[in-house]
């Protein structure tokens, strides 16, 4: 009996390490790594986007980023995740971002809303991507993609908390 409550003590012992070390591994070596590839995706799109049109600034206004002017829509054929770094590749396949049949229509960096070709821009989705420029702005890119990679893992996609705030606009710009 004392064995097998040894055993159970070590096995308990090594899950909790396992844990412990993957939990460290993500927020010490991992999202620092995707941050920097993040803040220098969201300079190149701010660099070669096309800004927002009149109608859409002032939704942008309407949402309430304090700098509508800064945001740019990116379109490309894949939007970008950093594939060539192995570990930021299998966590992004872990949380859904990137694998066999995910297609990412559209994510924001920033200033940046990279959309990819084929995916309808619609008032409504717009305004869903402005909510995360939004989120950023009043804290930063940084804090949103830690928030964000955390939620995802404990909530999934449809209930991250920063996903249920820009489905929201989704709503409220749906007759736009």
């Amino acid at each position: 009996m004392k064995i097998i409550k040894l055993i159970l003590a070590i096995t308990f012992a090594a899950a909790l390490s396992i844990i412990f070390f993957h939990q460290t591994l993500i927020s010490s070596v991992l999202l620092p790594q995707y941050i920097a590839w993040a803040e220098k995706t969201e300079i190149l799109g701010r660099q070669i986007g096309e800004p927002l049109d009149q109608k859409h600034l002032a939704i942008a206004k309407e949402i309430g980023i304090q700098s509508p002017e800064k945001v740019r829509i990116v379109y490309v054929d894949e939007v970008p995740f950093p594939h060539d770094n192995f570990a930021l590749k299998t966590l992004g396949e872990a949380l859904g971002f990137v694998g066999e049949g995910i297609i990412n229509n559209a994510q924001v960096f920033g200033y940046s809303i990279y959309v990819r070709h084929g995916f309808e821009l619609t008032t409504p989705k717009l305004a869903h991507e402005l909510v995360h420029v939004l989120q950023i702005e009043r804290s930063s890119l940084s804090a949103i993609v830690t928030q964000h990679f955390s939620d995802l893992a404990e909530y999934g996609y449809d209930n991250s908390p920063l996903e249920v705030e820009a489905f929201k606009a989704n709503e409220i710009y749906k007759d736009r």
